[in-house]
């Protein structure tokens, strides 16, 4: 069975992020006083960006400590604030130096920006897309130099890469549900960079779904092209019948592994 496809377009990707918090035409009136540049418009993006995070971690201390800035310390609190220090963060509009604020004993831990990261949210993700879509490291350090202004090293994107692949092999390895009622196969073809040389290849894509609606991605696996003989495999492979899998976790699980390997060689 095919599964059906949504186009993810633009429109169909803020729909589905939901609305935006509202902006005061107040701060608006404030900061844009007439037409600007796109580099002022950036600028504006990185400063206006500077100060949510500065805030944002304010409120990290805030709620770290029991206390604001000038109130009276909670009955037995010894920790107060200890200034700030200042790291260089990547964004998805550049480089920003932000105020991290401190605790006199060192336990405070950041959540938005976390201790020794410097990268924001969004910079992973287009490091991640950008060597799926097979350009190489010196290729991502050039884009990431020419759009950003900043230098990176080798090993800083093999650590992003490595972190998805960490990610990636657990997710290969997570249980599955003992009954997914309905599933669905289809096939992409899409264009694969080896060794330097694209080719068009088959993306094989196994999803259930689960009694209650929920649905769960239960293989993927790359072939030079799409037949019915492989799709056999992926139905011995997870157990598959008319009726839907059915089994124990443990026996599906293996078999899922060793087919896994099967593909693989």
């Amino acid at each position: 069975m095919d599964m059906p496809r949504k186009k993810n377009t633009a429109a169909a990707q803020a729909a589905a992020r939901g609305p935006l918090p509202e902006v005061p035409s107040e701060l608006l009136d404030h900061l844009v006083k007439g037409p600007m540049t796109p580099s002022e418009v950036q600028d504006l993006f990185l400063s206006f960006q500077k100060a949510v995070i500065e805030r944002t971690m304010a409120a990290e201390m805030n709620l770290h400590l029991g206390y604001r800035p000038g109130e009276v310390k909670p009955e037995g609190q010894q920790n107060e604030r200890n200034g700030a220090s200042g790291k260089t963060v990547l964004t998805e509009h550049g480089t920003v130096r932000v105020a991290i604020p401190r605790d006199r004993d060192g336990s405070f831990e950041p959540i938005l920006i976390p201790k020794h990261e410097r990268r924001f949210t969004g910079f992973d993700d287009k490091i991640v897309a950008m060597y799926a879509r097979g350009m190489s490291v010196r290729e991502i350090q050039g884009f990431i130099a020419d759009t950003y202004g900043t230098q990176v090293s080798p090993d800083f994107i093999s650590s992003v890469t490595d972190e998805v692949m960490a990610e990636t092999i657990a997710w290969q390895s997570r249980p599955l549900e003992a009954l997914y009622p309905v599933v669905f196969f289809d096939a992409l073809r899409v264009k694969i960079r080896t060794d330097g040389v694209v080719t068009n290849k088959a993306v094989y894509l196994a999803l259930g779904v689960q009694a209650d609606g929920q649905r769960d991605v239960l293989g993927l696996w790359v072939e030079h092209t799409e037949g019915a003989k492989f799709w056999l495999k992926v139905r011995g492979g997870f157990g598959i019948s008319d009726t839907g899998i059915s089994g124990t976790r443990a026996d599906r699980h293996n078999r899922r592994d060793d087919f896994h390997e099967e593909a693989e060689t």
